[in-house]
């Protein structure tokens, strides 16, 4: 598993953070499986001493599931990796590169505005 997540690390531009309304990707070697999903809502675990989370995901599959699995901060973001039901797993989220607030359209620039919206002629 842990080539594997080295591989990745090398084509996909990860964040060091998960945050509400990031994809990440999810990697499994048993079932083998590469998959993305939407994170729906982070809550704090407080049932448990050690700082422990409640990740809600919503699987981008079709039909899309939702699920929630609890991780520590080490898990949620890609620097350790974890196991279900025997088997390892990876998750880290993806960077989107949504930062920026300029959109390149065909031939001209377009910046949005306060409103979102700007007239292109």
């Amino acid at each position: 598993m842990k080539d594997i997540v080295v591989e990745l690390k090398k084509i996909l531009p990860f964040k060091d953070t998960t945050e509400i309304g990031d994809i990440v990707l999810i990697a499994a070697k048993e079932p083998q499986m590469l998959l993305y999903a939407y994170v729906a809502d982070i809550k704090r675990d407080y049932s448990r001493k050690d700082e422990w989370w409640h990740l809600h995901l919503t699987f981008l599959a079709i039909p899309l599931q939702k699920t929630a699995w609890t991780l520590r901060t080490p898990q949620m973001t890609g620097q350790e990796l974890f196991t279900m039901e025997g088997e390892e797993r990876f998750l880290k989220a993806i960077d989107m590169g949504g930062d920026d607030s300029s959109t390149v359209l065909p031939g001209r620039l377009h910046k949005t505005t306060k409103t979102g919206l700007k007239r292109v002629k």
